[in-house]
């Protein structure tokens, strides 16, 4: 009987500090790895996306609202 215990939160921590920093896990536990390639691909995706930053002003002012 193979006994599967969850990550504990100092672990957790660790791999995602490894995964954030571009470090080499260092395990070949499968959930432990299994954990840090799910934030290594959450980054990739990120990075993917299109950033949106500032405020979006709208110029056209309705009308009545500019005086």
């Amino acid at each position: 009987m193979l006994l599967v215990m969850p990550l504990s939160s100092y672990r957790m921590h660790k791999i995602y500090i490894a995964a954030i920093m571009n470090y080499g896990l260092g395990s070949d536990d499968p959930e432990e790895l299994a954990y840090y390639n799910k934030i290594r691909k959450e980054m990739d995706d990120m990075k993917r996306q299109p950033i949106k930053k500032g405020i979006f002003l709208n110029w056209d002012t309705p009308e009545g609202m500019d005086k």
